[in-house]
């Protein structure tokens, strides 16, 4: 055998440190990655000219251009809509969410390439947190899993599957045995099991394995409740025909129960915003409600409302759409003298009022009737788009920043058409994954769905340059025979073991190698040697070929795969998070995965 060559010995160094820095996040991973690039560099393991390929290599671009793809879908508000679907599908349960939205997306990720089907559901994920409260980061990972899982069920789905027919056939050329070539299906009820393990595990075991990490907003509602004191939570209630409430006006029930407030009411699936104080309530009503937790609480019992999960007022939690402001009474304006209630603001721009700051005071009881100041500042609830008309108005100055320009809905066709052919690109043609998403990115661009500024924004540069500066080193694991050097000795230790035995050392080289070079790159090395085994041992070579394949995708333990690296920032998340849960994670996909490839294959 051959023995280790200085080069091999320079890159298990650089391979120990590069763990070493990612596990003990001394500096950021993606500072850590271009670090190890640079070693990579300057040891001359990769020669100056190919180094820093990475950043033009077929995954990176085609992260970018999915993140582009998505927010594109995001603008034009369809991915608020996806999420909205799978909140009133799933509810606000933490599990049927969870479950709900990994599912999805995995059925998504068996057609097309899981970093795609994980980026387009990224602000779906976000949405879904924002609404339901649920931390981003205990949603985030699970969808993240379930695309890579996803990316068993056909021999589409991944790179790995993608080669392994070819890498076969010239394995059977090689070895001199004949070896059938795979249908498209022939993974998919071991895909589907993977998968559904997957989910099941998070469903059950998720309240220990995922983190609750708090991300960092700059979300200026966010903050004005933070300085006012405001709850700004929305609870939702059901009126029944029992409730005392039923034929009062919105005027009655604000004046009878101070510090509460009305902010929308739906009735027969039509939504009224910012209902006007004449507006009478009727039985089977559902009120979405403001105010301090303690007062709704009382409310609720005295009028007998009925707690809703299943809320149609989905677009008030979304920050995209309406949030807190403040808007400044103009000196000398002709609102100055007037009550509250004599300006309509509900009737007349659809804004609700929740308080008046008057010299370092909130006034929050009885604010119809406050009497305005020049200087007061009004504190409302309101939607984006009735803010904009408002600030037109000379008497008022609005304070708050906010998102100027509603989802360019009039832009959907266009974006579903790139999205379309995006995909219909990846799946039909032989174009290759970078190019044909980058079809969809310029379309996007050409039509106006985001400006290139927009376009900039939307990519996670940070993932981008995790990714690319770790390429290198996967290249020269591979190039300078460590790779090989490591799986022949492996390999060799599985003399007299049984078949299970092999097929299960076979499985877990191939996640190491997946984890330190690419899931490609640990394919295209063990598929030969897997069945070059599997003859030896009398075994069937497609089988310890799929094995290598479906184990490839077993990356859950760093994030090292790309799914995982688009993730890190958006989720908040730490090596250890990954560490946790990605251990079971690791675990169960190995036993399910040698348990099922010889039930049904």
């Amino acid at each position: 055998m051959e023995s280790l060559t200085p080069d091999m010995i320079t890159v298990l160094v650089i391979l120990a440190s590069a763990i070493y820095l990612f596990v003990s996040e001394i500096v950021r991973i993606d500072v850590a990655a271009i670090i190890i690039m640079v070693a990579v560099g300057l040891t001359g393991l990769v020669s100056g000219d190919q180094l820093f390929n990475g950043f033009a290599s077929n995954a990176v671009i085609s992260i970018i251009a999915v993140m582009i793809l998505g927010a594109a879908l995001d603008r034009v508000g369809i991915m608020r809509r996806v999420a909205a679907f799978l909140l009133k599908v799933g509810g606000r349960t933490e599990g049927r969410i969870i479950s709900l939205i990994s599912g999805s997306v995995a059925a998504i990720s068996a057609f097309m390439q899981n970093i795609g089907a994980a980026a387009l559901f990224l602000p779906v994920s976000e949405r879904l947190a924002e609404r339901t409260g649920i931390s981003v980061s205990r949603i985030l990972m699970p969808m993240g899993f379930a695309a890579i899982l996803g990316g068993t069920m056909t021999l589409v789905a991944s790179g790995p599957l993608i080669l392994l027919n070819d890498l076969l056939a010239a394995s059977s050329q090689n070895l001199g045995v004949e070896i059938e070539p795979l249908g498209l299906f022939t993974p998919t009820p071991i895909g589907i099991a993977l998968t559904v393990a997957g989910i099941a595990m998070f469903a059950i075991a998720g309240k220990w394995l995922l983190p609750s990490n708090t991300i960092q907003e700059s979300e200026e509602a966010r903050d004005l409740a933070a300085t006012y004191g405001i709850d700004q939570t929305i609870h939702a209630f059901a009126v029944g025909s029992d409730s005392p409430l039923c034929g009062d006006s919105v005027e009655a029930i604000e004046a009878q129960r101070q510090g509460i407030v009305l902010l929308a009411i739906a009735r027969d699936g039509e939504l009224t915003p910012a209902p006007t104080r004449d507006f009478c309530i009727q039985q089977g009503d559902v009120l979405a409600i403001l105010g301090p937790a303690e007062r709704i609480e009382h409310l609720a019992q005295s009028a007998r409302l009925t707690p809703t999960a299943n809320t149609p007022f989905a677009a008030l939690h979304d920050d995209q759409h309406a949030g807190l402001a403040e808007v400044l009474v103009r000196p000398g304006s002709d609102v100055v003298g007037k009550k509250v209630v004599d300006l309509r603001l509900r009737a007349a721009f659809g804004v609700t009022v929740l308080g008046i700051h008057r010299r370092g005071e909130l006034l929050i009881d009885d604010v119809r009737q406050i009497v305005l100041d020049a200087g007061d500042v009004l504190v409302l609830f309101t939607p984006w788009e009735r803010l904009q008309t408002l600030a037109k108005e000379p008497p008022f100055v609005v304070l708050s920043d906010y998102p100027a320009e509603p989802a360019r809905t009039h832009k959907t066709r266009w974006a579903l058409l790139a999205f379309g052919l995006a995909l219909g690109l990846v799946i039909f043609s032989s174009l290759k994954l970078s190019l044909a998403l980058m079809v969809g990115a310029v379309i996007v661009l050409i039509t106006g769905v985001l400006t290139a500024d927009e376009a900039y924004r939307a990519v996670s540069w940070k993932t981008v340059f995790l990714l690319a500066a770790l390429i290198p080193l996967g290249q020269a694991v591979e190039d300078t025979g460590t790779a090989a050097w490591i799986a022949e000795r492996v390999i060799g230790l599985t003399e007299g073991f049984p078949t299970w035995g092999v097929q299960l050392t076979i499985a877990l080289l191939a996640t190491a190698f997946t984890l330190t070079i690419s899931n490609v790159g640990a394919t295209v090395l063990l598929v030969p040697l897997a069945a070059n085994v599997a003859v030896g041992v009398g075994a069937d070579p497609a089988q310890f070929g799929l094995i290598v394949a479906l184990a490839a995708s077993n990356a859950f333990l760093l994030p090292t795969h790309q799914v995982n690296a688009l993730l890190m920032g958006p989720g908040g998340y730490r090596v250890k998070d990954f560490l946790k849960a990605g251990t079971a994670m690791t675990v169960l996909f190995t036993a399910v995965l040698i348990g099922t490839i010889n039930i049904f294959f």
